[in-house]
């Protein structure tokens, strides 16, 4: 898969649902190669930031991000929430919520724990 930052995360969006964008270039090379490790994992994760990236009641895999370094982000000069998506043990998706565009920016995708958290 070959995805440009800024560009969608395919497939396109159907109705009602978010759009998914790469929002770095870390997304843009660690979404695939988390895609290669755990397909079937990737695919639920993408279907739930499609209809659901911010549920009203945190899951165990689904939560916002919180503090001050970690708890929103910028895109675009917007600030907005963070949230994280435990595909895996260690594989994450971190992403902002831009409500206002029903947009999803996939702001780090890998197999490893992002370095924030180190």
């Amino acid at each position: 898969m070959n995805l440009q930052r800024g560009g969608p995360i395919p497939p396109p969006v159907g109705p009602g649902e978010w759009e998914i964008l790469c929002g770095t270039r870390e997304a843009r090379t660690g979404w695939p190669e988390l895609e290669r490790q755990a397909p079937n994992n990737v695919a639920r994760a993408h279907q739930v930031l499609r209809t659901d990236p911010a549920p009203a009641t945190e899951t165990e895999r689904q939560h916002r991000l919180r503090g001050k370094r970690l708890g929103t982000g910028e895109y675009k000069g917007k600030v907005l929430p963070q949230w994280q998506y435990e595909v895996t043990g260690a594989g994450r998706i971190w992403y902002l919520v831009d409500a206002d565009d029903h947009r999803v920016i996939v702001m780090h995708a890998g197999p490893a724990h992002p370095k924030a958290t180190e």
